[in-house]
């Protein structure tokens, strides 16, 4: 699979910077990347506050903290941290939960879940969260590593919840670019719904089972190596070509020697050799195609989105996309949906119906 698609689009790339949770898919019409930052960018207030009040609710907050991102995160913050209590009925957009929920968003608003079409508008995404709620009521979620640059704030949070009996924690990255009062206008969440769901659906496999190191990492993980060389804006064109080409040696070199973090691994990887033959499991299985999406540049933390397809089990074009996650240490940590690269719709589909089920 690899040869012949590496030939194909390494002269289509091409780059044109232009810069919570819920389960279900509906569908409507997407805002794109472009007409959104160019409203945020025009809207985002200039000065940068401090906001201490999120501050002292986040593992690390960094970056250019305008007034409409303090207000964003206090209204993220607090959908968190609401208990859900009585679990909303079908429909129940007035629910106190489902209130604070789309308080965050813009009635405009796109939100762009895995493995579907954005949802438009609060009373489709406020469906969503009713049926989410309905699923899931225990959900929490505290924020980790945060950075705001004006208008865009990528949101790194652990989330907690009760599936069919089971505790699952997970990490989930809420990409928005804002308004000037701090609404969301336009969202994607990053998670991958197998780690979460997977216990309604033994009958999947976890896509790296068995990927691990084979022997110990540099002598950077130890600290003693060189301090990573961080991510800047003038990496974003040769690293979304190598996203596009499968360029494992590419991707794994550009990330400097830090632990990989990612979907469906027991234990960080630290090697080199580890590293490489985690993104060959993703390319096996996974033909994506790619643009640039937003970036978040704070003082030690950048996050970097790319979004577009990927080709499903059955050959279908699915919407996709990745978040990459640099860190001060050089640690790598990569966001992204595995659902779609081993299951079809119809398990898919199957699988969400054994979640409902009492």
């Amino acid at each position: 699979m690899r040869g012949t698609k590496m030939l194909g689009r390494a002269g289509a790339v091409t780059v044109a910077m232009v810069s919570g949770m819920a389960f279900g898919t509906a569908h409507s019409n997407p805002t794109t990347d472009a007409g959104a930052v160019l409203h945020a960018t025009a809207a985002a207030a200039p000065t940068s506050v401090a906001c201490a009040e999120v501050r002292d609710k986040v593992g690390t907050l960094e970056g250019r903290i305008t007034p409409n991102a303090c207000a964003f995160m206090k209204r993220q913050i607090i959908f968190g941290e609401t208990p859900t209590g009585t679990p909303p009925q079908t429909g129940e957009v007035g629910h106190p939960r489902v209130a604070a929920y789309l308080d965050i968003f813009d009635p405009e608003a796109t939100l762009w879940e895995a493995g579907g079409d954005p949802q438009r508008g609060h009373a489709v995404i406020g469906k969503s969260i009713v049926d989410s709620l309905r699923l899931v009521p225990d959900l929490r979620y505290r924020g980790t590593e945060v950075v705001a640059d004006g208008a865009v704030v990528m949101f790194g949070q652990w989330n907690e919840v009760t599936v069919k009996g089971h505790k699952v924690g997970y990490p989930q990255i809420a990409r928005n670019v804002l308004s000037e009062d701090g609404k969301t206008i336009q969202a994607r969440r990053y998670y991958d719904r197998y780690t979460v769901f997977r216990s309604a659906a033994p009958e999947l496999r976890n896509l790296f089972e068995g990927v691990a190191d084979a022997g110990p990492g540099p002598a950077a993980d130890a600290g003693r190596g060189p301090a990573p060389r961080p991510f800047r804006a003038g990496d974003i064109t040769a690293r979304l070509a190598a996203w596009n080409t499968e360029n494992v040696d590419a991707l794994v070199g550009g990330a400097g020697h830090g632990r990989l973090t990612a979907p469906g691994l027991a234990s960080p990887l630290k090697t080199a050799d580890g590293k490489a033959a985690y993104l060959r499991r993703l390319f096996d299985h996974a033909d994506v195609r790619l643009k640039p999406g937003q970036v978040a540049f704070g003082r030690t933390h950048t996050f970097v989105e790319w979004h577009g397809t990927v080709t499903s089990i059955k050959g279908a074009n699915v919407p996709f996309g990745i978040v990459e996650r640099f860190g001060p240490a050089g640690e790598w940590e990569l966001y992204f949906d595995t659902l779609p690269l081993i299951a079809d719709q119809d398990q898919i589909t199957t699988m969400f119906q054994r979640l409902a089920q009492p």
